[in-house]
């Protein structure tokens, strides 16, 4: 198991910062921090800090998850197998669990943002499909790329 912070205080951690510009149906912003990592088990723990109104890049997620609102709240809207939409928000303090291969979804922070903590289990090494702003061009991402880019000081996920 690899520790990368000692903490979880959001003024010590340091993040890395997403935005895709080319996205004009909502507005892709958040931050990512790595907590500690285990490549042999599939484990992720990781902080998530949206901006005010800002978006993760729509995903599901392929790991099993564990989701705390630490601050802030939490939005999200999650395509079900039939094409119609489902809508979660979470406040600070809320706790989910969400199997493996949960449904694609989008997911933002409210008016102030929010900052939540995802503990994952991926038995494969598989976290995260992203797609486009349509919801198709998928790519996968893992432990090991989520790993490697962290430690060249780069940033995740960046489509190809």
């Amino acid at each position: 198991m690899q520790k990368v912070s000692d903490s979880f205080d959001l003024d010590r951690v340091e993040w890395r910062r997403v935005t895709d510009p080319k996205c004009t149906a909502f507005k892709v912003d958040f931050e990512y921090s790595l907590l500690g990592y285990d490549l042999d088990t599939g484990r992720l723990d990781m902080l998530l800090r949206y901006a005010e109104q800002g978006h993760c890049r729509r995903h599901r997620h392929i790991a099993a998850t564990v989701t705390l609102v630490l601050e802030g709240e939490q939005f999200m809207t999650e395509t079900q197998p039939d094409g119609s939409v489902k809508s979660v928000h979470r406040r600070q303090g809320d706790y989910a669990m969400a199997p493996p291969d949960a449904l694609p979804h989008d997911e933002w922070g409210g008016d102030h943002g929010g900052t939540v903590l995802l503990s994952m289990q991926a038995v494969d090494g598989v976290l995260f499909e992203y797609f486009d702003e349509n919801m198709e061009n998928p790519f996968t991402v893992s432990i090991e790329q989520y790993v490697d880019h962290w430690n060249r000081g780069t940033v995740h996920g960046a489509a190809a």
